[in-house]
């Protein structure tokens, strides 16, 4: 990973909400998806053709979501709305608040930008990034991020959009990125690029989305876990190498829990915190646990000799013939 602009990737304190921050599953740790309304531009002619862009925001931040977007607009209107009208472009190099102005001006009805373009969002909360890649069968951060792309773009060509060009800032090797896409809509001209953000003006708008709603997210989780603390106890921008963001980790950090679902446990900067010397070390038991009489709890599903009754029912079928007792 590339090493953060820790300045421009801290949210601002009035950085515009947009929809796609649905509050109560963002606190609650789930991970969800955001689709705007199709725009009158595509529902008056659904043959159109349309140009479509996807980008992230918060790949390596140990604190809160990482946010995929696809953007997608007619493309005989890519470059004169998006570069020339708006003057869209990577996120990175974009101030927060010029990203607050154009993120509000796409969810705005009146304006050009909501007419003629619509976007999603996935939402991949910090617990489920961790539990996948913690989990028995390592559902690394590569493989969740292509599924993510997948889906979102999968939704848009199910509401009808007439998608024939598709833009992606790259995982990985971009020429196997762009091999695995093409096997799935062959039909559609797909590119996938190494700095596809700074290229594409509808991947510099997909960024813009990704890292609006990104900011705007770990601003909501601050709001609700800082509980009256002072500013300079903020949490900063989420990334490892943000002072402020170890400082917060240290002094937040429960030594049995570690921390909420705010917090990716996957992360280095996490385990070595919840390894350190003086934490409680915690070892789940791999064995059921045994009652008073000796038995566990899968004795009670165990066929033993002449016992057939209880065992013999509940592995039936609900078509089959059964003894009533």
């Amino acid at each position: 990973l590339e090493t953060p602009d820790i300045d421009s990737e801290t949210p601002s304190s009035n950085t515009f909400i947009p929809p796609s921050i649905h509050t109560p599953a963002l606190l609650s740790g789930s991970s969800y998806t955001h689709s705007s309304p199709l725009p009158s531009s595509i529902t008056s002619d659904p043959t159109v053709p349309c140009i479509l862009g996807v980008d992230e925001a918060g790949r390596g931040p140990v604190l809160g979501p990482m946010v995929y977007a696809l953007f997608y607009l007619p493309l005989a209107q890519h470059h004169s709305l998006l570069a020339e009208t708006h003057e869209f472009q990577d996120s990175k190099i974009t101030s927060a608040a010029t990203r607050s102005d154009l993120m509000r001006a796409v969810c705005t009805s009146s304006t050009d930008l909501y007419e003629n373009c619509g976007w999603a969002t996935r939402v991949m909360s910090a617990r489920d990034i961790s539990a996948g890649m913690l989990g028995k069968n390592n559902y690394n951060l590569n493989a969740q991020a292509m599924d993510a792309t997948i889906a979102l773009i999968q939704g848009v060509l199910d509401a009808g959009v007439n998608v024939t060009e598709i833009y992606i800032d790259t995982i990985g090797r971009p020429e196997t990125y762009q091999k695995k896409l093409e096997r799935i809509w062959p039909t559609i001209r797909i590119t996938v690029a190494k700095k596809a953000d700074s290229i594409y003006p509808v991947v510099s708008a997909a960024s813009v989305c990704a890292k609006v709603t990104r900011d705007a997210g770990l601003e909501v989780c601050w709001e609700a876990e800082k509980k009256g603390a002072e500013e300079d106890q903020w949490w900063g921008s989420g990334y490892p190498g943000d002072a402020r963001t170890k400082v917060w980790l240290k002094r937040s950090k429960d030594p049995v829990f570690g921390w909420g679902s705010e917090t990716r446990f996957s992360w280095g900067t996490a385990k070595e915190m919840l390894e350190g010397k003086g934490e409680v070390k915690v070892e789940w038991a791999k064995e059921e646990v045994e009652e008073e009489n000796g038995l566990r709890m899968t004795d009670f599903f165990s066929k033993g000799e002449g016992e057939d009754e209880l065992v013999d029912w509940f592995g039936k079928r609900v078509t089959e013939e059964m003894e009533v007792f």
